[in-house]
Formats: C-alpha cells, sequence, structure tokens
C-alpha cells in the first residue's frame, strides 16, 4: 500500500472527538486548590523574605557578609513567578472571557 493511500485512508475515517463533561462539583474543587495553591505560595514568599532579612540584621551584628541580596532576589523572583502565573496561564491557553481560574482545566482546553 502507498503512503498517499494510508494518508486518504487516515483523512477519511475521522478522528473522533468525544465531548467532554466534567463531573459535578470538580470545577469548584479545581478552583479551590488552585486558590490554596496561590495563597501558600505567597505566604511562603512573605516567610523568605522575612527570614532573608533576618539573616541580614544577624550577619550584620556579626559583622559577617553573605549573599543575601542574592537570596532577596532568588525570593522576589520567586514572588513574581507565583503572581504572574494565573495571568500568564489565561495569556497562554485563554479564560474563555469568564475569567476562571481553572478554565481551562474545566473545558478541556475549548
Amino acid at each position: 500500500m502507498k503512503m498517499s493511500m494510508i494518508h486518504y485512508y487516515l483523512a477519511e475515517a475521522g478522528v473522533p472527538q468525544p465531548e467532554r463533561e466534567v463531573p459535578d462539583g470538580l470545577g469548584d474543587k479545581i478552583n479551590q486548590m488552585l486558590g490554596m495553591a496561590a495563597w501558600v505560595g505567597t505566604a511562603a514568599g512573605v516567610l523568605g523574605i522575612v527570614i532573608t532579612g533576618a539573616m541580614m540584621g544577624i550577619s550584620l551584628k556579626r559583622g559577617e557578609s553573605s549573599e543575601h541580596m542574592s537570596r532577596l532576589g532568588m525570593v522576589l523572583a520567586g514572588c513574581c513567578l507565583i503572581a504572574a502565573a494565573g495571568p500568564f496561564a489565561s495569556w497562554l491557553f485563554g479564560d474563555g472571557g469568564d475569567g476562571d481560574a481553572a478554565g481551562f482545566l474545566i473545558r478541556g482546553g475549548n
């Protein structure tokens, strides 16, 4: 069988497109999970900034020098990444206009 014939049969057969149905209540659970993850990430970022500041103060009192600015930069970069995750996912996948945080997951990309 020639390659063009295989392409013809594959094109004629069509690819099945099943309907994507979300079980009841799953969307709310996904939104709650994403909200909790965002809250934990934000709390971890604030805690990281506080710990870095405390380490800076302790090192200054002892007369030690350390790379606190690089640590602070990493913490702030993580905070920016957490803050930009939702808008980036909405931009990349589209949110369907309803602003739902889990819209892409629930609709299956539609």
